[in-house]
């Protein structure tokens, strides 16, 4: 392989990427809202950030991120429906299940975002046209979850370009990279428009005079490498925008943590140790399913008067429970402020869960092992928070499950 040169073989690499995802789905339960505005916010108040809007919200100028007060100020008619996971897990697995029709090899990046292999899969596969397949990806979309979902495809070379072509015409497109157009299709786009490119980089590529993504195809991989990036990652952007694959990688998790913005201000101090224990219980139990334990514990609050603060702690010995992660967590908060308006608990310097040994929170191995394995048995089997610590009752309504973006480990 010649990686000054452009990949000139056939484009085999199929990035589909659901439309607006989460506002799509409920327009498909609630056939009602169909081509109405529609945002989706993790709770339903003036002061919550948007997550996700239905194209016809996107029309009228609203955007991820900006506050349902906002947007209604854009659109006045906009419906502000409050997340609800379980409909878009649905939905990732249906698209999962028809990705896998056409290639063991599939990745999930995200909970509206798939890869397909078609290097690896079957040589009858291979022969088909990959835009047809796309097309009866698509129709399988429409048949099997509903009218009302679309799908961007894109086809590339690589995963860059793939998720590249992805997004040149949404809603709904299907698009193909190849070195043939690669040229003309980096002219169209503004460096921003490549994942990967935020303000950082960016301003990292336009202090040597790069200001457009032809002409950062145009550098040489010396100025990319030792100049901008300054780290093997300048290389890999040479040859990722020239078609040649470098993100076909996993990598181990090396923090789980969740985080909770409380519901009221003023909350009691005994309040607030309910909603963090909740949180540690959904901590241990994201890193049993990745058959991980850990060695560290990390606790944060932000506070309206003092800011933030946070505290950690390292364990000479792993620990796994629901029991031992906030034991720690709720020691070390007794150091946070009194007024607190987020908080939140993290595992850390993760390690394969192969060989445990007592921790340093007194936990009786077997009997803990047995205890552990059976409520997660349940919790996975009937649903998270099915059995919890008497400690969390009612804490539920309020600390619900987020949206999974980014990592689909706990789907």
């Amino acid at each position: 392989m010649n990686n000054g040169s452009h990949n000139t073989s056939r484009p085999m690499i199929m990035h589909i990427d659901l439309n607006s995802c989460f506002a799509t789905v409920e327009q498909q339960a609630r056939p009602m809202l169909r081509g109405r505005p529609v945002a989706i916010a993790n709770r339903r108040t003036e002061h919550t950030s948007i997550v996700t809007a239905s194209y016809e919200a996107k029309a009228l100028g609203v955007t991820l991120g900006m506050k349902v007060w906002q947007a209604r100020k854009l659109a006045p008619d906009l419906v502000v429906l409050e997340s609800d996971p379980p409909k878009y897990r649905y939905v990732y697995h249906k698209l999962m299940d028809i990705m896998k029709r056409y290639s063991a090899h599939i990745t999930m990046k995200s909970i509206d975002e798939g890869v397909i292999d078609f290097y690896q899969t079957t040589g009858a596969m291979q022969q088909r046209d990959l835009a047809e397949i796309g097309y009866e990806i698509k129709q399988r979309l429409y048949d099997e979850v509903g009218c009302a979902m679309n799908c961007n495809v894109g086809i590339g070379p690589n995963r860059f370009l793939a998720k590249t072509a992805a997004s040149l015409h949404k809603p709904n497109g299907l698009d193909v990279i190849d070195h043939a157009n690669l040229r003309q299709v980096y002219g169209t786009l503004t460096l921003r428009d490549l994942t990967g490119i935020a303000y950082h980089n960016e301003a990292r590529l336009n202090k040597v005079g790069i200001y457009t993504p032809l002409q950062f195809l145009d550098a040489d991989v010396t100025t990319l490498q030792k100049i901008v990036f300054k780290s093997i990652v300048g290389e890999q952007w040479y040859r990722r925008l020239r078609g040649w694959e470098v993100d076909d990688t996993t990598h181990d998790i090396k923090t789980v943590g969740r985080q909770y913005v409380l519901e009221a201000r003023g909350l009691p101090r005994a309040q607030i140790l309910q909603r963090l224990h909740n949180l540690c219980e959904s901590v241990g139990h994201r890193m049993r399913s990745q058959g991980k334990a850990a060695r560290g514990v990390f606790v944060y609050a932000k506070s309206p008067t003092a800011g933030y603060w946070h505290r950690r702690h390292m364990a000479p010995l792993p620990f796994f429970s629901n029991q031992a992660i906030y034991a720690q967590a709720a020691l070390l908060f007794s150091e946070a402020p009194d007024t607190i308006k987020e908080i939140g608990v993290s595992c850390y310097q993760l390690e394969d869960d192969t060989d445990r040994q007592l921790s340093l929170f007194g936990d009786e191995l077997a009997r803990v092992q047995r205890v552990t394995a059976a409520i997660d048995a349940i919790n996975q089997r009937f649903g998270d928070g099915t059995l919890h610590s008497a400690h969390t009752l009612g804490t539920q309504r309020h600390v619900k499950q987020k949206i999974p973006f980014g990592s689909t480990r706990y789907l």
